[in-house]
Order: C-alpha cells, then structure tokens, then sequence
C-alpha cells in the first residue's frame, strides 16, 4: 500500500509563505497525479463517514507533472509541483491568509497515467496524515 508523508506546516502571519512536502513512500508515484486537499480543524472533530469526502479541494498536478489545477481560492497565490525523481510533492503557499488556515492533506490518485480533469476528492485513494497550517491576522 505505501504510505504518504506530509510536512512543512506551521504558524505564520498574514501575507507570509510556506511550502508543503509530500513524500510518498513504498507506492507507485510517477504514474498517479497528487493532489492537496485541506479541511478546517474544527470541521475535523465531526462525525462523517468517509472523512476524506469532507476535505476542500486545493490543488492537483498530473502524473506528468504538466498539467495543475488550483481552487479559485488559491489561484496565484499556490504552486503544486513534483519531483518524480525524489516521489515527493510540494506545495507552494504564498501570501497567505487566515482563511487558509486548515489541516492539509497530499493524496494520490487511484487512476494510473490518468490524463483528465476531474481530480474529485473520491478520485484520490492514499493520503497523508495531514500538517497543519495556521496563518493569524
């Protein structure tokens, strides 16, 4: 199965920048697009079924690594990239705002050399155990 590592959150300020990483471990990673996904930290303590489907969408990059896709909220203030030859992700965060505050998470996709668009939370099969990013005003 393998397993994903998610790193690099912390405590900043508004207008600041971080970069998440995302190194997956023990599983195919060339192959399957990555995406970021994150969700509220008090959104976290309710009960759902599948606690994944609650997570907001943030971005995705293709297994290629020449396609991204971006949420209108983050759109060029983020930066998904990959580095096949190191299987780890990364997420650059800049300007960031108290609305970016939240648990992220990296995940890979289901779908081997999956050439679409559509980078639905259900698409994603593996995930990371989540870094938190906390931004203050």
């Amino acid at each position: 199965q393998g397993r994903l590592v998610d790193s690099g959150g912390g405590s900043v300020q508004s207008g600041d920048s971080l970069t998440l990483s995302c190194e997956v471990i023990g599983r195919g990673f060339r192959g399957y697009a990555v995406g970021w996904f994150r969700q509220d930290p008090a959104r976290e303590r309710e009960w759902v079924a599948i606690p994944e489907n609650a997570r907001e969408f943030v971005a995705a990059i293709n297994w290629k690594g020449t396609e991204t896709y971006y949420a209108d909220s983050v759109k060029g203030r983020f930066t998904i990239s990959r580095d096949n030859s190191k299987n780890t992700a990364f997420l650059q965060m800049a300007n960031l705002k108290p609305e970016d505050t939240a648990n992220y998470y990296c995940a890979a996709d289901n779908r081997l050399y999956y050439s679409g668009t559509d980078y639905r939370v259900e698409a994603f099969g593996s995930w990371g155990q989540g870094t938190q990013v906390t931004v203050s005003s």
